[in-house]
Formats: structure tokens, sequence, C-alpha cells
């Protein structure tokens, strides 16, 4: 029986944003297989969370397409990213809490340029006038994954309506990163 890779990964990812801490058993059973199908797949936990890097990655740079993040006012493309990367902020939040991903020297190069293309945006922000300067673009990029992480795990919580996720994690950046015109 052939075992459909997408669909194991996607099941696996599903069962980590809910629970970062699931054993490899919990992982097969989540996707329908057994643990030495599993580990056929994925030598271990290790090969099975950067296989989902690459995927939570992939994910996020056909969000940031969709998001047509050179298009209109800066606000208006992090609004669109936000609607965007939204289907897959759950995996997003495992993958940004997972520290094996980002020690030493073997962090994947998908990171950086994720966070090339969303500084980018907030960097065009700030020279259009729209976005504070005194907050850097690095650190806008950062609190932005924050907040998909924090309203992603909220929602699974069910501490925060779906419904809400979009408006309250735009409206929380854009309220501290929009540049005010003093009086």
């Amino acid at each position: 029986m052939a075992v459909d890779r997408d669909h194991v990964l996607r099941s696996a990812a599903a069962l980590l944003t809910r629970k970062a801490t699931a054993t490899m058993d919990e992982v097969a059973r989540a996707a329908g297989i057994s643990r030495a199908t599993l580990h056929r797949q994925f030598a271990g936990r290790d090969a099975l969370v950067r296989a989902l890097e690459v995927l939570g990655i992939q994910e996020c740079e056909t969000a940031l397409d969709a998001a047509r993040l050179d298009e209109g006012p800066a606000s208006e493309a992090v609004r669109r990213l936000v609607r965007e990367i939204e289907p897959a902020a759950g995996l997003l939040a495992f993958l940004v809490t997972e520290n094996q991903l980002f020690e030493g020297d073997a962090q994947h190069e998908g990171w950086s340029r994720l966070d090339a293309r969303i500084g980018g945006l907030f960097r065009r922000g700030q020279q259009s006038g729209e976005f504070r300067i005194d907050l850097t673009p690095a650190w806008l990029t950062e609190a932005l994954y924050g907040l998909i992480g924090s309203g992603a795990w909220a929602v699974m919580d069910g501490r925060v309506a779906a419904k809400d996720f979009q408006f309250m994690i735009v409206e929380l950046l854009l309220g501290g990163a929009l540049r005010r015109v003093e009086p």
C-alpha cells in the first residue's frame, strides 16, 4: 500500500499545531498509519519536523505571492498577507517555536527568504511614510510572526473566534506600526 506523504505531513501538522509534544505514535495514529510506516517515511521526529518546515515555508511563500506585497499601500498588503497566511497559521505557530529549526548553521534558507520579503514590505511602508521608522523591519517581521502564532493558538484553544483572527492581528500590529502625525 502506497503512503500519501502529503497526507501524512498534513496530519502531522494538524496534530502538532494542537499538541507540539505529540509522540511519533500519536502522529502515526493521526495519519492513520502504523508507527513502522511513519518511520519508513521519516527516520524520526527531527526528520518529520524538517519535512514540516519545508511544507510550512512553501505554504508561507505561496501566501506571500498571493498577497501581492508590492501592490498598493503597505498597510493593505499587510492585511492581504494575514488573510492569505491564515490557513498555514497553525503550522507556522508550531514551526516558529520549534527551537531545533533555528539552532546552529543548518537553518533552512527559506526562513531568510520569508524574512526578506516581509521585512521588505515593512521597509516599503516606512519609506512611504506609512509606518513608524523607529521600529526596524526585522522587529516588525518578528512581531507579525508572533501575532500569527499567538492568534493561531488562541483560535485552536477556543479563546478567540476564528472569524476574528485577521482583524485582531492586523489591528494590533498596524495600531502599533502606523506612523502618527504629532499635533
